[in-house]
């Protein structure tokens, strides 16, 4: 992924995990998607005709409230010249609080990040993200199976997650050690057994990746030579047949094989987000066990390179829940900035200890991001999924950057 699509795309999963957890007080938060190429008037016709009905609401808060949301994206759509090139989402209303009465008008407006095709006006208690969701989830799906003579697993990667489907085993015996007619009679019946075990791996990967929407192919690994015997064979669907992208050599069978096979698959799928993640984390790691001077982490050193344009690539975790604040004391004036932990909205003065006022908020992701692209880094956000996620957060506060030159 581009660095704008690792930025972009997290600050939209962070807003859709934000908007889920909102309710209105009734059915009065506005979902809209309004489809490329739409014009803006046709939509701006079709809410007057919805504000209209609204005048209808017998409650009269809930009136109020909608129509008010109608009005303000009325408001905003009038400020633009065309639909946006992808469309437009927007999420409007007013949302509900702890304390009744203290409803707080949102309005969210939003480019998805591919064009929209689908129409949608919806009046209810929740916002609907479900085609946002659908439009930014991770799409492109390879199927994995491990397999000696004694068992076959199945798996599947789609980005930065590897899943486990299925394990079966195979009843064939070790080989017979008897020798004359007994032992070629013995090893008739332990290939027909292979044979048979071979028809039911094919049988289980075409019920499992067949159908699959966004297959992109199959990668076929396991100790020995087993996995050849079995590719050779027709037990597969022509259409897996077609998909198969390699067939790799792994120590091991079973489950850990899975794992295996993605780690040696790194040049067979090119692209995957979860191969970017660990070829970038390896760099880094490259520098750091070095001490080439061309790695750093935390989030002050972070910054600082950032500031100077040193950064090459930078490395954040998923899981980072900081805020960088901007904020002004009411009692002395002092202006100062910060990074907090989660969503915190009161903070002290360093100078005074009053309660000062928060002029701007920032995810610490989005606000690294930018300064990135600024400087044409490029931005890796890895995930918790993935061992390396894992190390980055747990061993280098989850900030990390490999530089250009050494600061």
């Amino acid at each position: 992924m581009s660095m704008k699509d690792e930025v972009e795309i997290f600050k939209l999963e962070h807003l859709l995990r934000e908007l889920k957890k909102k309710e209105g007080r009734g059915t009065e938060l506005i979902s809209l998607y309004i489809p490329a190429g739409r014009p803006i008037s046709d939509v701006m016709s079709v809410l007057r005709q919805e504000y209209s009905t609204a005048q209808n609401i017998k409650d009269r808060t809930t009136r109020h409230h909608v129509l008010e949301a109608l009005t303000s994206i009325m408001q905003r759509l009038k400020l633009l010249p065309k639909t946006p090139p992808n469309g437009l989402i927007v999420f409007c209303g007013y949302v509900a609080s702890d304390v009744p009465g203290k409803e707080r008008m949102e309005v969210h407006l939003i480019e998805p990040p591919e064009k929209l095709k689908t129409w949608l006006y919806r009046c209810d208690s929740v916002f609907h993200v479900e085609i946002l969701e659908e439009m930014i989830k991770e799409r492109d799906t390879y199927g994995l199976i491990v397999l000696d003579r004694s068992e076959a697993v199945f798996g599947i990667l789609r980005g930065r997650s590897i899943r486990i489907l299925k394990r079966i085993t195979s009843g064939v015996p070790g080989k017979h050690r008897a020798g004359g007619q007994s032992a070629r009679r013995f090893e008739r019946v332990i290939e027909q057994l292979v044979h048979e075990f071979y028809k039911r791996i094919g049988e289980y990967a075409n019920r499992l990746f067949l159908e699959l929407q966004d297959l992109k192919g199959v990668i076929i690994g396991g100790p020995g030579p087993t996995k050849e015997e079995f590719v050779k064979g027709d037990y597969l669907h022509y259409e897996l047949k077609d998909k198969i992208l390699g067939v790799v050599d792994t120590g091991y069978s079973g489950e850990e094989g899975i794992y295996e096979l993605v780690k040696r698959s790194v040049d067979i799928v090119k692209g995957v987000r979860l191969f970017e993640e660990k070829k970038v984390f390896q760099e880094f790691m490259h520098h750091i066990a070095r001490d080439t001077g061309l790695a750093t982490y935390g989030e002050k050193e972070v910054r600082l390179a950032l500031q100077m344009a040193a950064v090459d690539k930078l490395l954040l975790s998923e899981q980072l829940n900081k805020y960088h604040v901007k904020a002004k004391c009411p009692n002395c004036t002092y202006k100062f900035e910060l990074t907090i932990e989660g969503e915190v909205s009161v903070v002290k003065c360093p100078k005074c200890g009053f309660q000062a006022d928060i002029e701007f908020k920032e995810h610490i992701i989005e606000e690294l991001g930018r300064m990135a692209k600024d400087t044409g880094a490029k931005v890796f956000i890895l995930s918790d999924e993935t061992e390396e996620g894992k190390i980055l957060r747990r061993t280098f506060g989850g900030v990390a950057a490999v530089l250009r030159f050494r600061i």
